[in-house]
């Protein structure tokens, strides 16, 4: 799967192809290969159609950048056999040493904000903690914590690759190594990743190309996302909640019949919806009853970790967190909810909390990524309709198209071509 022609999803082998036509179109890539005398790595694509007819595409003359869905299946390692014929050895295997064994799925980590249309995102990587490489999870990445995420280069992060016996076990141990994944400082399109894993299309394999573009045209808002089971959301902030009321509780110096004890009912609050809840400990962890249900809830959790790692009635569970007084943001499956945990009394006065009203910045063109104003459709005087080009802003090797908001005249331009702009800069302003 790709949007803009940059492949996101890469698998192997594909759950479109049937034998036969696997055969022939490797026949047909060796027969080219030999026409041009090549002697290295390479890949001839194909495009095919929904008849299994396909189609020569190009040959790309080295290593793709999805070669490790092609080693996990194989068994072989594609960089040390281009290197070692180069140095001019005879390969090591012939055709019939080389099988499909398994499944394997590679996910391009990319530092971009699905919720902002893909816009790419720059900065310093304040956490990057990959899930640990072992033989069915591999991370192939060449940035480190503490290292800067630049607008000069592609934004790549890094690729993630699991392997499966079959296509379901390779997608779910993709699910998991993704909610695994840590990344802060940038934006990432992890929960974009993980959204893609759980699509019935993709789970069904009923893709194309234009897939993402078709599914999500305006981008991907990982709050927008339904929640499978919003009780696993609750159930793990009420869990690190009551961790934290309990450390809070056992504070040195209280006063004899002062003493602070930790209620058991509360309510969750995730966009809007009230769930009361009960939170008890329990040996190891807590009972937490949501909806009639309740969760035994064990983990090794302690307040100031930003990955919840542990069981759901005994069902291993992973969740990014960042917490912000009572509320939680909690990042699992691919979507992201907010949840507060209020006493009844708190969640019925915030109901009737006032929401407070964003600024009307539409007659504004705002920078909405660092990057190099390359080029502006519009001088001051012109008149602008709503979607009509302004601007162009380039960054992370892609040209940005930005478009006006509503229709306007524009008053002023604050930017030459050529400029460096940062995140929120204003280009031009609209009368």
């Amino acid at each position: 799967m790709q949007r803009r022609h940059q492949k996101v999803i890469e698998e192997a082998p594909s759950p479109f192809l049937d034998d036969a036509t696997r055969k022939e179109m490797g026949e047909q890539a060796v027969a080219l290969a030999r026409a041009v005398d090549y002697q290295s790595a390479g890949t001839v694509e194909f495009i095919a159609d929904t008849e299994r007819n396909y189609y020569f595409l190009e040959m790309n003359t080295r290593l793709q950048v999805e070669h490790p869905v092609t080693e996990l299946i194989t068994g072989l390692d594609l960089v040390e056999l281009m290197i070692r014929v180069a140095d001019g050895e005879e390969l090591p295997i012939s055709q019939a040493d080389v099988g499909i064994n398994g499944w394997a799925i590679e996910s391009r980590v990319y530092a971009e904000d699905p919720s902002h249309n893909f816009l790419p995102s720059t900065g310093r990587l304040v956490y990057y903690r990959p899930p640990e490489d072992d033989d069915r999870v591999r991370v192939d990445t060449g940035v480190y914590e503490g290292g800067e995420i630049s607008m000069f280069y592609d934004p790549m992060i890094a690729k993630l690759i699991t392997y499966g016996t079959d296509r379901e076990e390779a997608r779910a141990r993709m699910c998991t190594a993704l909610d695994r994944f840590l990344i802060r400082g940038v934006s990432s399109n992890l929960s974009f990743l993980s959204a893609l894993m759980q699509h019935p299309r993709f789970k069904d394999g009923n893709m194309s190309t234009n897939m993402i573009g078709d599914e999500y045209p305006d981008g991907f808002d990982p709050s927008d996302m339904l929640l499978n089971d919003p009780a696993t959301i609750i159930t793990v902030a009420a869990s690190m909640f009551r961790s934290y009321r309990d450390r809070a509780a056992q504070i040195h110096g209280q006063l004899d019949g002062h003493e602070r004890h930790v209620r058991e009912d509360w309510v969750a609050v995730i966009k809007n919806q009230h769930h009361p809840i009960s939170v008890v400990p329990v040996e190891g962890g807590y009972d937490v009853r949501v909806n009639d249900n309740t969760y035994a809830v064990h983990s090794n959790w302690t307040f100031g970790q930003q990955l919840f790692n542990g069981t759901i009635n005994g069902e291993e569970v992973f969740v990014q967190v960042e917490r912000d007084q009572q509320t939680y943001r909690l990042n699992h499956g691919g979507s992201q909810a907010d949840v507060s945990i209020l006493t009844p009394r708190a969640a019925e006065l915030w109901h009737h909390m006032p929401v407070k009203v964003a600024p009307d910045m539409s007659k504004f063109l705002l920078s909405p990524m660092p990057g190099l104003l390359v080029s502006l459709s519009v001088k001051a005087g012109d008149a602008v309709r709503a979607g009509e080009q302004l601007a162009v802003v380039e960054a992370m090797k892609m040209e940005n198209t930005l478009h006006a908001e509503r229709d306007g005249v524009v008053a002023k331009i604050n930017y030459e071509i050529g400029a460096s702009l940062a995140v929120g800069d204003k280009i031009l302003e609209l009368e």
